[in-house]
């Protein structure tokens, strides 16, 4: 091991230095990979190798939002796109973007878009397309 980390062989070693650096992965890259999964504050910050004050305050300061906030909005315009697929019923858009509980996701989109998402694929899906 001397050998490859020697004198003789300073690329190879500060190659093997980079490896060892654990810098964490880029906050955006971890979110929307995973936005679509029930999970917990405390897990999104494992995956992104923080902690969670650290996740929290990281979040915020790229996103300008908690965690929280963004998490329902992103699933919400995702289960908007995924409502206009007609083969997919509404209780399975709702699992597919997070949401386990079927009365909570309704009632947040209804405040999001103004409509219950069976009204919503109704209008979008009876529309022609562009």
């Amino acid at each position: 091991m001397s050998i490859l980390l020697g004198r003789n062989n300073p690329e190879l070693a500060a190659y093997f230095q980079s490896l060892l650096k654990s810098d964490a992965p880029p906050l955006s890259q971890i979110m929307e990979a995973n936005f679509c999964y029930n999970l917990a504050l405390e897990e999104f910050a494992k995956l992104s190798h923080r902690s969670l004050s650290t996740f929290k305050r990281d979040f915020r300061k790229y996103y300008n939002q908690s965690p929280g906030k963004w998490l329902l909005q992103k699933r919400l315009e995702y289960s908007a796109v995924l409502l206009k697929n007609p083969a997919l019923n509404v209780s399975q858009v709702a699992l597919d973007c997070g949401f386990e509980d079927l009365s909570h996701f309704s009632r947040a989109f209804k405040e999001k878009f103004g409509m219950s998402p069976a009204h919503y694929r109704k209008e979008t899906y009876g529309r022609a397309p562009l």
